[in-house]
């Protein structure tokens, strides 16, 4: 919502936010904060020169992606570890992955794989929020999210929000990869699926039945609460909303920012080639966001928790999958702006290497694969490794700090800084981790 608050008096939620009484002149309530609030988060930019990487998108496989029926196949195995799927050759010399990946192996030369990942947590909700914001907690999100972090300490430019999930952030239970600490303003802004015919984004359109010249005399409106604004001192929201009240506005009415959150403007061959599903037309989605200059996009793919005929549903998922990555991959290569966009792909685990009872795979935090593409990343190499039957890492472990350091720093950002608490606690962005070793050429 665009939002001005009418009193000074402050009370403190968990979030973040203080307790107001507000002119509401728009809506965001699924974020549950005010666009003028989320805009002036613009003001705490602190992004070191020289960054690898203008954006990141993050393919998050929500569930775990079982290594062994992907990236990280076992064909010398036994059956009940190998499973059904055979191999096929990929661009790069010696490396095979599994046959339902075709596109993928078509583009390997342009990413690094990594078959390396591990942690010691086989919680859903837990290793969701330990590998998405690098920091070990609870189930409920301790630590924010990289999203989030990078939300604080980007900023805004231009008119689109620095931190975006498509098309909401990963959930089992309840939301995670969340804010946390540092309060509501940081959440990501959700649009929803863009493979939803009826697809239109919250606040970037007209409601019905409101034409322009409603919207301008809500624009006026707006300009007279700044003057009463400007004679009333110690209200932090009041201070700023001259700001960032009127970019919230500009952003809302911009055709450029409402273009940026619209596929259909695409060619029907492209979209095409991303495949006409939520995950296709997400990884679509979130090209044309970083092009439009939105620092952290989370594509949020789900269901890949398979404890029961895993084949079955991978017949159906790897394809998808397979096609959307690809043409993500491949879109930003030929544009040219994969060079300064890091694509990351990764799930919170791996799956148990043998078949259990019902012909699934369980949770398996002890190793995992991911994909690293674009922003200096090596192209076309393999680091890591599991043993023969894809049980333990062998070779150059990354942890999920490892991961979430390299991603920062290729932003620009400072892994070690200090962050105040909301009690006043200083704390690391993160306690630990390194930059991936190898990972650039």
């Amino acid at each position: 919502m665009i939002s001005v608050a009418t009193t000074t008096t402050r009370q403190s939620f968990c979030n973040g936010l203080s307790r107001r009484d507000f002119l509401r002149i728009g809506t965001l309530a699924p974020l549950g904060l005010s666009l003028p609030q989320l805009l002036a988060m613009e003001k705490e930019s602190a992004v070191r020169s020289g960054n690898r990487a203008k954006s990141v998108i993050m393919v998050y496989l929500g569930g775990g992606l079982s290594h062994h029926d992907s990236f990280d196949p076992k064909p010398e195995a036994v059956e009940e570890i190998r499973g059904k799927y055979g191999t096929i050759p990929t661009r790069v010399p010696g490396l095979r992955v599994t046959e339902l990946l075709p596109k993928m192996a078509a583009q390997m030369d342009k990413v690094t794989l990594i078959r390396s990942g591990t942690h010691e947590n086989d919680h859903h909700e837990t290793a969701t929020n330990w590998v998405l914001s690098g920091r070990f907690g609870s189930a409920f999100g301790d630590h924010p999210a990289m999203g989030a972090v990078v939300a604080h300490q980007t900023g805004f430019s231009g008119l689109v929000p620095p931190y975006v999930a498509v098309p909401k952030n990963p959930s089992f239970t309840w939301e995670l990869g969340r804010s946390a600490w540092l309060g509501g303003r940081y959440e990501s802004f959700k649009c929803g699926n863009p493979n939803d015919s009826n697809f239109r984004v919250r606040d970037l359109s007209q409601e019905k039945g409101i034409g322009s010249q409603s919207i301008e005399r809500r624009r006026t409106l707006l300009q007279a609460i700044d003057s009463l604004a400007a004679q009333i001192k110690g209200n932090d929201q009041i201070a700023t909303y001259d700001e960032f009240g009127q970019k919230a506005a500009e952003m809302v009415l911009s055709p450029k920012a409402q273009s940026a959150f619209d596929v259909t403007q695409e060619e029907a061959t492209l979209r095409d080639e991303y495949g006409r599903t939520e995950f296709g037309q997400s990884c679509l989605m979130a090209r044309r966001l970083v092009e439009a200059g939105v620092r952290f996009v989370t594509v949020n793919y789900s269901g890949w928790d398979h404890h029961a005929k895993i084949f079955s549903s991978l017949d159906k998922k790897l394809p998808e999958f397979d096609k959307g990555l690809a043409a993500l991959i491949r879109d930003l290569h030929d544009r040219g702006t994969l060079k300064e966009t890091l694509v990351v792909a990764m799930g919170e685990f791996g799956r148990t290497p043998k078949l259990n009872k019902d012909a699934g795979r369980d949770h398996w935090g002890r190793a995992g694969s991911l994909i690293f593409a674009g922003a200096g990343v090596a192209a076309g190499q393999v680091l890591g490794a599991t043993d023969k039957n894809g049980a333990f890492v062998t070779d150059r472990p990354v942890r999920p700090a490892d991961v979430c350091w390299t991603i920062y720093d290729a932003l620009g950002i400072d892994p070690a800084k200090m962050l105040l608490m909301p009690d006043g606690r200083p704390t690391h962005i993160l306690g630990e981790g390194s930059i991936i070793k190898g990972l650039y050429a």
